[in-house]
């Protein structure tokens, strides 16, 4: 399971004026805004921005300054795999540490979508006994045993919101890396890549 929310997209306009600035061609921008607030590439720029999304890496650095912001929530063996993006990424999650006991354990809080009538029984029996220890915990604070073991019992299918900020090119990056992978959450994600502004010109640079 995965979930992808709140999307925001900036920066496209001052990403672009820098893309022009080495050869001093900022009177040929043509972009505009809608009516709604919403950034268009006008045709000499979407041309341009092309030709440099194309042209490797090293050509179009403006990418690296069109920002992506979501909230994402997702179980940790999702977010093990999605901390190999460090660079050009941040991210400020949910805390387990500190949240972990602030409300009652049930099963839609794991990933269990692909889970068979004993996976789900399974799951059951772990959530019946962390919610036993987060009430003992909650009742009595300093009793450290009950948190140790919410802590080290909590499955890999937990499911924990982060806010995510990265950019066009961390996705290109994510995209052709991940977009074939064996867990549902990657195509959910690469999906939800391509529904980004321009990704079918700026982001799928391998197709076009």
């Amino acid at each position: 399971m995965i979930l992808l929310e709140r999307t925001s997209v900036m920066n496209f306009e001052n990403a672009i004026r820098g893309a022009r600035n080495p050869m001093n061609s900022w009177a040929r921008m043509d972009s505009t805004y809608d009516e709604n607030g919403n950034f268009l590439l006008g045709e000499n720029d979407l041309d341009l921005a092309k030709r440099l999304a194309h042209a490797g890496s090293d050509h179009r650095k403006y990418l690296r300054q069109v920002f992506v912001s979501v909230d994402i929530t997702a179980p940790l063996y999702w977010w093990k795999e999605f901390d190999t993006y460090k660079v050009g990424t941040v991210a400020n999650s949910t805390s387990t540490m500190h949240k972990i006991h602030a409300k009652a354990f049930e099963r839609d809080d794991f990933s269990h979508d692909r889970l068979d009538e004993g996976g789900l029984a399974a799951l059951d029996a772990l959530i019946a006994y962390l919610e036993c220890e987060r009430e003992k915990f909650v009742e009595d604070k300093a009793n450290k045993q009950a948190w140790h073991n919410m802590i080290q019992l909590l499955p890999s299918s937990y499911n924990q919101m982060r806010t995510v900020t990265m950019n066009y090119e961390n996705l290109i990056n994510i995209y052709y890396a991940r977009r074939s992978h064996k867990l549902a959450e990657w195509h959910t994600l690469c999906d939800w890549i391509m529904s980004l502004p321009y990704a079918k010109e700026l982001i799928a640079v391998k197709e076009n």
